[in-house]
């Protein structure tokens, strides 16, 4: 009976969620109520007021470090892409290599790269942008705009690996580049299942050019690891794609010097701030001064704010700097502020609501007692069910920090228990999180009303039934070995 209390709010969330009646936000919000209650009168040791009032506020510390990311990442995409701009002229694409070489670079160039700037599912918009000049059938249409998402884990700035790293009491980095080989195995088992995709969508290609997206996939990959071993998960995917994004537009379009300037004078507030960035990290007594002006860490082993440092606070900077430039009036950047707010709020309140919730479960020692009661109850197998119920957890939330704040602290309990490789389950959860949501429902509403295809969703989960089955096997072939002491 003890356990069932223990699980009570995170059963709480599961349920508010399935049931439809209430959205994330009014979910984590019950979750949140539940455990501050079980926290104060059935926590396995005694835990007072003081003490909850503390572990809520680290936990909205947490939550804060994400949410300049968040609403700066909007802003930013808002005002450098806001109608008036220069703009790209689009060639004809009779030709079926560059058909095919369109639809690849929106797919698993252009739409993670978007996704990455902002989060939110705006790969998406991206993706199905480019991907509608190529006059495909709707559910081919909805399929190839999600597969903006497979390099979800450097999603709004990386700010969910620095979530999870918090939740995990580790450094977002070495958690980045641990998870980043479960995005290697997701992505090439995704590549095949996208040429197959495209055949049937009447995009096709010979194996000459299988090979070269292979290559140019692999390249992404290895460029975007390298990037996050140098720079961390902020910045690591503007870094590795853009290059690789502009080498690509060059190669593929062979433009004029017009076309060619006309481009450049697009992709310029992205190109200015990514360089920013790098330097700011490169650089050590540039990263050195930035990182200690102003720096707040009020929890220990808490993430540090340093708003010099912070690439929100460059995301804001690089907007209004953009807007200005391009003759932006005040109102211009008020109105855009606003629909960064809209987009992002419910995101904000979430990520917070979570974080509180699983600094409660963490400090109050629920998350341990789960753990030890699982691991008695199957072992070190145990291992096994957690990925596969944050997984699932992730996609109906919608959120990687909702699946890591509620299961990151029991899994870790759980490795201790067992004895197993803690680094690897934590990463191990935070793929977990991600991976399903691809294929999450709100995802799958947002693409489906993009496309103008309402009650298309099912045919959509059809189309995307093998990416799910991939991620499924990864996590459980994965675990096993992590059981098995393989890993």
């Amino acid at each position: 009976m003890t356990y069932v209390l223990w699980a009570s709010p995170a059963l709480a969330v599961i349920a508010a969620i399935v049931s439809g009646k209430t959205g994330t936000v009014g979910a984590v919000l019950i979750g949140l109520a539940l455990a501050l209650i079980v926290a104060l009168f059935a926590a396995p040791h005694a835990f007072q007021v003081g003490d909850a009032a503390v572990f809520l506020a680290r936990g909205a510390w947490i939550g804060w470090i994400v949410v300049p990311y968040i609403l700066g990442g909007l802003f930013f995409w808002r005002i450098a892409l806001r109608p008036g701009g220069p703009a790209i002229p689009e060639r004809s694409l009779s030709d079926a290599r560059a058909r095919r070489r369109l639809l690849f670079a929106a797919c698993f160039l252009i739409g993670p790269f978007a996704e990455a700037a902002t989060g939110f599912g705006v790969g998406i918009i991206g993706t199905m942008m480019l991907v509608r000049r190529l006059d495909v059938a709707p559910v081919p249409l909805l399929a190839f705009s999600l597969l903006s998402q497979t390099m979800i884990l450097w999603g709004g700035m990386g700010s969910g690996a620095i979530v999870a790293a918090a939740f995990a009491r580790t450094d977002p980095t070495t958690l980045a580049v641990n998870t980043s080989w479960f995005m290697v195995a997701f992505n090439l088992l995704w590549l095949p299942l996208f040429w197959r995709l495209a055949e049937r969508a009447g995009v096709s290609c010979g194996w000459r050019e299988r090979v070269n997206e292979m290559r140019w996939l692999c390249a992404g990959l290895a460029a975007v690891i390298a990037a996050t071993v140098a720079l961390g998960p902020e910045t690591a995917m503007l870094a590795a794609y853009g290059p690789l994004i502009a080498l690509r537009y060059v190669l593929d379009e062979r433009p004029s010097h017009r076309e060619l300037l006309l481009a450049t004078r697009k992709v310029a507030p992205f190109a200015a701030l990514i360089t920013w960035l790098l330097l700011t990290r490169l650089i050590p007594p540039l990263k050195q001064v930035l990182e200690q002006a102003g720096r707040l860490q009020p929890f220990p082993g808490a993430p540090a704010w340093s708003p010099l440092f912070h690439a929100g606070t460059w995301l804001v900077v690089a907007a209004i700097v953009t807007g200005l430039l391009r003759g932006g009036e005040a109102y211009a950047f008020v109105q855009e502020a606003r629909g960064a707010w809209r987009t992002g709020r419910l995101a904000v309140l979430t990520i917070v609501a979570f974080a509180m919730m699983a600094e409660l479960l963490s400090g109050s020692g629920i998350a341990e007692g789960l753990a030890r009661g699982m691991f008695e109850a199957l072992g070190r197998w145990s291992v096994l069910v957690t990925p596969i119920i944050s997984a699932v957890f992730g996609a109906l939330a919608n959120s990687g920090n909702a699946a890591n704040g509620l299961f990151m602290a029991s899994q870790l309990s759980l490795a201790a228990e067992a004895n197993l490789n803690l680094a690897a389950v934590a990463s191990l959860q935070q793929a977990a999180a991600l991976s399903l949501n691809i294929v999450s429902p709100v995802r799958m509403s947002v693409v489906c009303s993009l496309a103008e295809t309402p009650g298309m969703e099912r045919q959509a989960y059809r189309a995307m039934l093998p990416f799910a089955t991939v991620v499924i096997i990864v996590l459980l072939a994965s675990a096993l070995m992590l059981s098995g002491g393989i890993l």
